[in-house]
């Protein structure tokens, strides 16, 4: 089965086929750098850093990009409202973010293009479009004409027509159509500018993106990103520009992911409801958050709570409790029960690639996952030794590497880690007394563990545990 990708310019699934065999060139919109990162932010990130983690390995070679925006009006009056210069501000939110993606262990783009850097090829790109008869100058800003292009709108499924309803005349007078939009801006005081053959001024938000590309991928690449809020009118007035100006299809699939919603409403600034990457990695762990993208369809309006947060660490736990050694006392387990680990270390490598082929369903694969816990925990429980349990616990790892779970709890400290041993063996020990129905000292046991902060939990598949908050 060859990979499916839902395409939003197609509205449907489609195989997923590469301009060049093996290679991905894979571009996702990034930040606009005037504050500092919000969970909205680390949600899409974290979509297409698992999206490239299972392209790389299904064996492609991914070239990745993702943008800056440090041109922008955001951060022009940022910059005004403290005093300082906007390439200042740009950068240490540059710093932050960087700093955040790798606390959530997000890989680091190949390129990290910025608005600032490509001035150069942001101003031949809008001479080519105004060469092409596409855009048009006007008292030091350039327009692009989107009724010469018969195409606009093929991505969000808009009328350009229907699009006009509600604009207001006044505020576009001087365009020759209100729904032109700007390829670059004149000059304004307090604001960056660079010399341009229209005057002194700065690159539109749209335009940077497409330079970029033709930059550094050329004409066409495989996977343009971002969120489903950027369809329109960015990825839209993308398209219009890039096509028009090379005559070639700019992107082979378009990949949008849904919004992260806090409490059922989605993260606005006028409700109030943002929470930064920062803040939340003081609460929770980073696999935490992933594992809360990678239980639902990327491409659905994913909910966010402590509920579903509470829910995600218990499953972090029964990973875990699947990577536990053998017991000490180990002998061996019968060859029945190992056949049926064999058969389900190959059954769940065959359903993670197909789950996953199918559009990146990372639920779906992760069912598959658990089934295999299921089983490495009875071959345990009926005594398989560690050498009997390697292959199951190796693919374990494995996939769940793919997915970038790094397993460890992200509120550890130093001093945690030290113990962690100890508390293993003082949970084994408990484990051993409930076998043998001692459950007074069992009890005590698991008491004197909750006033050191360490939180049990039982069930069937056996006793997980994890330092609670105040550990």
């Amino acid at each position: 089965m060859s990979i499916q990708i839902y395409n939003t310019l197609s509205r449907k699934k489609e195989p997923f086929e590469t301009l060049e065999p093996g290679k991905v060139k894979m571009y996702v919109c990034g930040p606009t750098v005037y504050n500092k990162a919000h969970i909205g932010h680390a949600m899409s990130a974290l979509v297409f850093d698992i999206i490239r983690r299972y392209l790389e390995y299904r064996g492609y070679t991914v070239e990745f990009a993702m943008n800056f925006t440090d041109v922008d009006d955001k951060i022009i009056r940022r910059a005004n409202e403290m005093n300082i210069d906007p390439f200042e501000l740009a950068e240490g939110y540059i710093k932050d973010f960087e700093k955040n993606m790798a606390d959530l262990n997000i890989k680091p783009a190949t390129i990290n293009p910025r608005a600032s850097h490509e001035i150069d090829q942001i101003i031949e790109m809008v001479e080519g479009l105004i060469s092409k008869g596409y855009a048009y100058p006007l008292e030091g800003d350039v327009y692009f004409r989107v009724r010469k292009d018969p195409n606009y709108g093929k991505l969000s499924g808009r009328n350009l027509d229907d699009m006009r309803v509600g604009v207001r005349k006044e505020a576009d007078d001087r365009k020759e159509d209100p729904m032109d939009f700007a390829l670059w801006k004149s000059a304004k005081a307090g604001e960056p500018a660079w010399e341009s053959p229209w005057g002194p001024g700065r690159p539109g938000w749209h335009i940077e993106c497409s330079a970029m590309n033709l930059h550094y991928f050329g004409e066409s690449i495989d996977i343009h990103g971002g969120g489903n809020d950027l369809i329109f009118p960015h990825h839209e007035n993308e398209i219009a520009q890039s096509e028009s100006l090379t005559g070639k299809r700019f992107a082979r699939y378009w990949v949008h992911n849904g919004m992260l919603q806090l409490r059922g409403e989605k993260m606005s600034k006028s409700i109030g409801n943002i929470i930064s990457i920062d803040e939340f990695l003081t609460q929770h762990s980073a696999d935490a958050f992933r594992y809360l993208i990678l239980n639902s369809a990327y491409r659905n309006p994913i909910i966010f709570n402590e509920d579903v947060l509470s829910q995600a660490e218990k499953a972090l736990e029964r990973i875990r409790f699947g990577l536990r050694p053998a017991e000490a006392s180990a002998a061996g387990a019968s060859r029945e029960v190992l056949d049926a680990l064999a058969s389900q270390i190959a059954l769940t490598r065959v359903g993670f690639t197909n789950a996953m082929d199918d559009d990146f369903n990372s639920a779906g694969a992760l069912g598959q996952i658990f089934e295999l816990i299921r089983v490495i925990n009875y071959s345990r429980d009926e005594g398989a030794t560690a050498e009997e349990l390697l292959p199951g616990q190796e693919l374990l790892r494995e996939l769940t590497d793919v997915f970038g779970l790094t397993l460890t709890d992200g509120e550890d400290s130093g001093s945690r880690k030290a113990a962690d041993p100890f508390v293993q063996m003082l949970v084994d020990l408990r484990l051993e007394l409930r076998k043998l129905k001692n459950w007074a000292l069992a009890d005590q046991i698991r008491d004197q563990l909750a006033a050191q902060g360490v939180i049990l939990e039982d069930s069937k598949e056996g006793t997980v545990w994890h330092w609670g908050k105040n550990g």
